[in-house]
């Protein structure tokens, strides 16, 4: 008999699949209303199948387990059952609606359950709204124009690295006469600070001669402009209003009269290239440094093309591709930014009044940088689609190991902070992104040039416009 049961089973015919009623409005930039229909054939099917399960383990009063009558039970859970059931029908059937219609939805549909009710009788018809990734065409991706930025390395840019690595192993030396620029001072220094009961004095200060200087922790615009001229016993007074964005803030905001007693002057005695410093240095001749330099020189060139040649990627593609973006991503992203913005504007120590009232500036300027963000990643998503790029483990742990050398960190330890604070899965896009661009420099067609004659993006032919526009 069992092998009968299990042959009629086989036989049996599989019941056809119930199908929604959906229908779809556009109502907005990427977001549409889906109005779905469950039909009562499986609000039914899904009520039975509850009810059957929950009569097996079942118990009330005066039935033995799994014997209780339909009607008692439907009185007693019938409430939480079609709650159940009204909330997994409503997801499966948005589910499908989504599934079917082949809809890109970008985050979880908004559907309020609560507004619902499962139908006594007939059909449950609910509505939710989603937004779906942009639809647009990419332009032509061959054959870009680009400008690649040439660099000499010549002899004299080897020589200035040299005499700048010689200053960097110098000493600071007395000095007759009068100060000049990038001397250093050794001074008195008095701050009267607006509001503050007492001046502050600081004895044997160190000062360094630049245009924009600090003297004891006061930011000094033309300092040079102040100081140069002067002579050891020298008074030299300014007053200063300090940013209100400055980070320190003791003097942020405030107006401070600076006076400076000039007690002794030094100049820098750049360190002298011979056999020793060579040694010190890890070189055994002076055109082994060079070469070092030259090598150096010529990486930094290359990184600095690549780099701007990447940016006319970026701005050729901004410029040829337009499409609306969704406005509740868009809200999200810009609220991240700005989130951001303020909690690295406390960190520098300024005050929550004082950050308020840029808030329009900052909100205006997030969204500014939300909208450029989501466009370039919508877009690097689909040229990774249409060149089949991915970005393996492998990858990324390799990049990782790369910067986790250059800052002296173990990779792995690194790779779990990023995973931690979420960081991992922007900086896989970065890499997916410099991979869709290096891919796109490979078919485009450069030009090398001047520096100073590099624009920032070459556009494109109008049959690339054009495709755009279509």
């Amino acid at each position: 008999m069992a092998e009968k049961k299990n042959v009629e089973q086989e036989q049996a015919p599989e019941k056809a699949e119930v199908k929604y009623n959906v229908t779809i409005e556009d109502i907005g930039p990427c977001k549409k209303k889906i109005t779905v229909e469950v039909p009562e054939s499986k609000i039914k099917e899904n009520l039975d199948n509850k009810y059957k399960e929950l009569k097996k383990d079942a118990v009330l009063p005066g039935f033995r387990k799994g014997r209780a009558p339909l009607r008692l039970l439907e009185k007693r859970y019938g409430t939480d059952i079609h709650k159940q059931a009204k909330l997994e029908l409503m997801i499966d059937a948005a589910q499908a609606a989504m599934k079917d219609n082949n809809l890109d939805v970008l985050g979880d549909p908004n559907i309020d359950h609560e507004k619902v009710e499962l139908p006594e009788s007939g059909p449950m018809t609910f509505s939710f709204e989603v937004e779906v990734r942009p639809e647009f065409d990419l332009p032509e991706l061959e054959g870009i124009e680009i400008e690649k930025p040439v660099v000499e390395v010549t002899d004299e840019k080897i020589d200035a690295e040299i005499q700048l690595m010689c200053r960097r192993a110098g000493v600071w030396a007395p000095k007759e006469g009068e100060v000049a620029a990038d001397d250093q001072l050794i001074a008195d220094v008095v701050l009267t600070v607006e509001g503050a009961a007492e001046p502050e004095k600081y004895d044997n200060t160190e000062i360094y001669v630049r245009k924009t200087g600090f003297v004891s922790g006061v930011p000094v615009e033309d300092l040079d402009q102040l100081v140069v001229g002067a002579r050891v016993g020298d008074v030299k007074k300014t007053t200063v209003n300090v940013p209100a964005t400055f980070f320190n803030e003791q003097y942020r905001g405030k107006k401070v009269d600076v006076e400076i007693t000039i007690k002794d002057v030094k100049t820098l005695k750049p360190a002298e290239l011979n056999a020793e410093m060579l040694q010190r240095y890890g070189f055994e001749s002076e055109e082994q440094l060079r070469d070092s330099f030259r090598q150096q020189l010529t990486e930094q060139a290359e990184r600095q093309a690549r780099s701007a040649m990447s940016d006319q990627v970026r701005e050729y593609l901004q410029e040829n591709i337009k499409f609306d973006l969704p406005a509740d991503v868009v809200a999200d992203q810009s609220l991240a930014i700005l989130q951001r913005q303020y909690a690295n504007m406390l960190i520098r120590g300024m005050k929550k009044e004082d950050i308020d009232q840029q808030m329009d500036q900052l909100r205006a300027s997030s969204e500014e940088q939300a909208k450029e963000q989501l466009k370039l990643f919508f877009i690097m998503d689909k040229i990774a689609q249409k060149f089949e790029i991915s970005v393996s483990d492998e990858e990324i742990n390799g990049h990782i190991a790369q910067i986790a050398a250059y800052r002296g960190r173990r990779p792995e330890k690194m790779r779990e902070e990023m995973y931690r604070d979420g960081s991992l899965a922007n900086f896989t896009l970065q890499v997916r992104e410099e991979k869709c661009i290096e891919k796109i420099l490979e078919k485009a067609k450069i030009t090398d040039v001047a520096p100073e004659k590099a624009t920032k993006v070459k556009k494109k032919t109008t049959r690339s416009k054009k495709k755009t526009e279509e």
